[in-house]
């Protein structure tokens, strides 16, 4: 692979050719930046009231909060690997398009999930709904990681295989682990997001993978670049 992998995925471009990826990343900012505003809409105290009602309103706020928190965290961490998806690409095609438009329709659709949580976070419904809705925004982003791996035309730079391959195992934790609490939400309620507490070590053990991946793809990179020297000989 000619250059290295880091250096070419700073320097791979596209953004502004017309078949490249530059509007479909413009819009996605966008679309995160809306997202990330309207879950904090939920939280608020109602005006004119008096001192105990006051007390109570604000003693309604901390699940609104937790909701607003974990869904601010989602969709950060989601638009990180959005943004990760488009780098080295040259450009895009209708496929990927879609796949992309379909995980930004949801980033958008998450406030709504993110209020019922919020509101009836000890109904089966709700968490069901939310869970759902993270397991296929992440699901889209396999896809189009899996894209990359199968398109190698769309790339400037093309995507190490170990890179892609530990990029989609630690998106498919979060796929099994929101997937897993949907059919347990029924008869936990409310109990099954504490399954979600999985994906704390579980990230950690799959981040510190796709790290590695990235540093050993960088090193081979930097080793294909230096030019080969014979070993002195010794006198």
């Amino acid at each position: 692979m000619p250059g290295t992998y880091r250096r070419g995925m700073a320097e791979s471009g596209g953004f502004g050719d017309e078949h490249g990826p530059g509007r479909l990343v413009a819009l996605s900012d966008g679309v995160f930046a809306i997202a990330m505003t309207l879950l904090v809409l939920d939280i608020s105290v109602p005006p004119g009231l008096d001192g105990q009602r006051f007390r109570e309103a604000l003693g309604d706020l901390p699940p609104k909060i937790a909701a607003y928190a974990l869904s601010f965290l989602i969709i950060g961490a989601f638009w990180l690997d959005h943004r990760r998806a488009f780098l080295g690409l040259r450009r895009v095609d209708r496929v990927f398009t879609a796949v992309a438009l379909t995980g930004l329709g949801l980033t958008a659709f998450l406030p709504f999930p993110t209020s019922l949580l919020s509101e009836y976070g000890g109904m089966s419904a709700s968490v069901a709904i939310y869970a759902a809705t993270i397991a296929a925004m992440d699901v889209t982003q396999i896809v189009l990681v899996r894209l990359r791996m199968l398109r190698s035309q769309l790339d400037s730079v093309p995507l190490p295989p170990p890179v892609a391959r530990a990029w989609i195992l630690d998106l498919a934790v979060t796929v099994v682990v929101f997937a897993v609490s949907i059919p347990l939400a029924w008869p936990w309620g409310g109990q099954a997001m504490w399954l979600w507490l999985l994906l704390l070590p579980l990230k950690a053990a799959t981040g510190r993978a796709r790290s590695a991946a990235a540093r050993k793809a960088a090193a081979g990179g930097v080793a294909a670049d230096r030019p080969h020297t014979a070993a002195p000989e010794e006198s």
